[in-house]
């Protein structure tokens, strides 16, 4: 198959870590053609969406770790998979974007993640179609509903709707101490909708993201544990990988939520549970791979790169 990748700069990948790569390795391991796009290679012209996308050979070093060829202009329907792995900020540009890649998924193209289901699921918001798993959550940008919020629950996370890597996180306990503060920058003064969640307790325990590809759990979880004086496990915020087995509740959400959003299109699907609680639905760039794989043994990137496959060989056949 040709493969491409719908990425960020290539050279700015830390390939001990990067799940992309690991999933460009699996692909490249099985004889499949790899390519690499930025957003900005694609065009629209005369109806057909077309990307500046190089073939890519790996090397197996680990800084110098690719070769690119020549770019050349290629409709996006001669590739016979792309991946999208652009990480946000989940801006116009990004919505733009998956526009882009919804024309030529009409005309045969086949992106995973579907564009319109990345639009669709807003990774923060997203987690309010499974209110039966999540804390008391509250989306507005009005300071006073988001004061009553905290009065109610007291010990409170305050966050973005469009942050990634705990960017923007805070937590304004019992003693309310710089709320005011807090929600003036986080919602603009009120020109801005933000989510407020009950404080959970168990953080200190772990984030736990949890892989679902292909609408099925990956059997284990990279519970990411704060650092001291930390309420951020995101491994950009420092927090630290610890693989562990799904238990009965992670079970429970992912099997209930994996069915569902694979059937709108989220081949893979990177899901935070904080204790018992869903926290976010990430459907962008989910991440994790590597490392469950070297903490457990289990090959995530086989799992992804299978359920690619298979869901060509479908369309192919249909």
């Amino acid at each position: 198959m040709k493969i491409a990748f719908l990425a960020d700069p290539l050279a700015g990948f830390k390939t001990y870590k990067d799940s992309t790569y690991a999933m460009m390795a699996e692909a490249a391991r099985r004889g499949h053609a790899i390519y690499a796009f930025e957003q900005s290679d694609m065009a629209l012209n005369d109806g057909i969406v077309s990307a500046s996308a190089a073939r890519i050979t790996l090397t197996g070093e680990a800084d110098d770790w690719f070769r690119a060829a020549p770019p050349a202009e290629t409709p996006l329907t001669d590739f016979d998979a792309i991946i999208e792995r652009k990480d946000p900020p989940f801006d116009m540009e990004y919505v733009y974007g998956t526009y882009l890649l919804e024309l030529a998924e009409k005309r045969g193209a086949r992106v995973f993640n579907r564009p319109s289901a990345i639009r669709d699921n807003n990774e923060k918001l997203a987690i309010a179609q499974f209110s039966e798993f999540t804390a008391p959550t509250l989306v507005t940008s009005s300071e006073a509903r988001l004061r009553a919020f905290h009065a109610r629950h007291e010990d409170v996370i305050f966050k973005p709707l469009d942050g990634m890597g705990g960017a923007g996180i805070f937590r304004v306990k019992a003693d309310g101490l710089n709320l005011g503060s807090v929600i003036e920058t986080l919602s603009e003064n009120g020109g801005r909708t933000i989510m407020a969640q009950r404080f959970i307790a168990d953080i200190d325990k772990g984030d736990k993201r949890i892989l679902v590809i292909g609408g099925k759990p990956v059997p284990y979880a990279l519970a990411r544990v704060p650092q001291p004086g930390e309420v951020r496990g995101n491994l950009a915020a420092g927090g630290t990988g610890v693989a562990q087995p799904l238990t009965a509740r992670d079970l429970e959400i992912a099997e209930t939520l994996g069915p569902i959003l694979a059937k709108r299109g989220l081949l893979l699907v990177g899901l935070d549970v904080i204790g018992d609680f869903l926290t976010e639905v990430n459907v962008t760039s989910p991440t994790c791979f590597q490392e469950i794989m070297q903490q457990t043994g289990f090959d995530v990137a086989a799992m992804f790169i299978d359920a690619i496959e298979q869901d060509v060989a479908r369309s192919e056949n249909v």
